[in-house]
């Protein structure tokens, strides 16, 4: 099984940068699909970025010109440079990986979370 451990957190001025890690260890097939997700206080979590295994990205509109997510495929590493924030981009960042197993044969896909990181934007 995979875990996900955050880094890079923390508390920034408004316009400033920050860039996020997330490492997955344990025994696994392999990684598709690796991504960042954030959950504001009162507020559903929601899609920031996501890179595909061959690297194709796609990102929220709201962070589109801002982030830039990138992944090193041989250290199981996902990255979330953040320029330009914003107070609204406040939130509980969470990493997620989709991992690739087998048992008995049968291959499945399996979506495994980090703790999450905070990143507080102040005005």
């Amino acid at each position: 099984q995979v875990q996900l451990a955050e880094s890079g957190g923390g508390l920034v001025q408004a316009g400033g940068s920050l860039r996020l890690s997330c490492a997955a260890s344990g025994t696994t097939l392999r990684i598709e699909s690796m991504g960042w997700y954030r959950q504001a206080p009162g507020k559903d979590r929601e899609l920031v970025a996501t890179v595909s295994g061959t690297g194709n990205t796609k990102y929220a509109d709201s962070v589109k010109g801002r982030f830039t997510i990138s992944r090193d495929n041989a250290k199981n590493t996902v990255y979330l440079q953040m320029n330009s924030l914003k107070p609204e981009d406040t939130a509980v960042y969470y990493c997620s990986a989709d991992d690739v197993w087998e048992s008995d044969g049968l291959y499945h896909t399996t979506s495994r979370w980090g703790q999450g990181t905070q990143v507080t934007v102040s005005s």
